[in-house]
């Protein structure tokens, strides 16, 4: 199979995401492209995180979804399945820090522009190898395994959350864009994980959620009549399920015990319970 056959035997829908997650790929790129070394050095909000650390863990996470997807797929043969399962055993290693671990790593090992350059090629091979998942096929990951949409969206998701830190700690604003529908879809469909991950019982209702996206059409998400509901801005759900701002600070309604809920603990990203952001009238106290 050909590489051109191969862009058409993708799904509209792997087709719609990987379009936006190349578009937010070059949005967080052009936030970084003219840092010198020293600018690649600023902290960001994500505590321990330099602008470098954090494009390192892009571009080490787009290599390994590379190993999950050769791994699933075998497509250089069995070595690809072995490769795969040496990254999943030195997570399983340390569990809590081997993200951290392994952008740190490359953080120090690679200049900026060095980094600029590795993200700029993991991203390319990986929307190829994207369009090689043949439909219905999950993907093995160190969550639950992904479909080739479900691993694309999770890029997007985590490229944009990522990208929020790099621009803040640049002190530029970003516009929100039509692709948070992408990052509010997972919030949405992570809800029951966020319960989880708190040892909190799942709701056994689903919750009717309506979020203003900007350009002021609404997305919605569960049954109409639903008791529950969450009603708001997208820009700032999608904030909220990424941990990149805090409760108080939202325009986010929730009506119900569980739907309150769910916002204090909402997290759409793998991994323990996050700490998220602190409120801005406490960040101002200690400024």
């Amino acid at each position: 199979m050909t590489a051109s056959d191969q862009r058409r035997a993708a799904s509209p829908i792997v087709e719609e995401v990987l379009k936006d997650l190349a578009a937010e790929g070059a949005a967080v790129e052009s936030l970084v492209a003219h840092l010198d070394e020293s600018g690649w050095r600023t902290m960001t909000p994500a505590e321990g995180w330099d602008i470098a650390t954090t494009i390192a863990h892009l571009l080490w996470t787009d290599e390994n979804s590379v190993h999950a997807i050769d791994g699933t797929l075998l497509l250089n043969g069995p070595a690809d399945k072995d490769a795969w399962d040496a990254v999943v055993m030195k997570a399983f290693a340390d569990p809590t820090g081997f993200v951290d671990t392994e952008a740190y790593a490359l953080a120090k090992e690679l200049t900026g522009a060095e980094l600029l350059a590795r993200w700029q090629t993991s991203r390319s091979v990986l929307e190829e190898k994207l369009r090689t998942v043949p439909d219905g096929q999950k993907l093995m990951w160190f969550g639950p395994p992904m479909s080739a949409a479900s691993m694309a969206t999770a890029r997007l998701m985590e490229t944009w959350a990522h990208g929020l830190d790099i621009a803040n700690a640049l002190g530029v604003t970003v516009a929100p864009t039509n692709r948070i529908r992408h990052v509010a879809s997972i919030g949405v469909r992570t809800r029951n994980f966020a319960f989880a991950n708190n040892e909190l019982p799942a709701p056994a209702e689903e919750f009717r959620v309506d979020l203003v996206g900007p350009e002021e059409d609404v997305w919605s998400w569960g049954p109409e009549d639903a008791k529950q509901t969450v009603t708001g801005s997208a820009y700032d759900f999608a904030r909220l399920v990424t941990q990149r701002l805090h409760r108080d600070d939202t325009d986010l309604v929730a009506y119900g015990a569980d739907a309150e809920t769910w916002l204090e603990i909402a997290q759409c990203f793998a991994g323990p319970a996050g700490g998220g952001r602190e409120p801005r009238h406490t960040q101002g106290e200690r400024a």
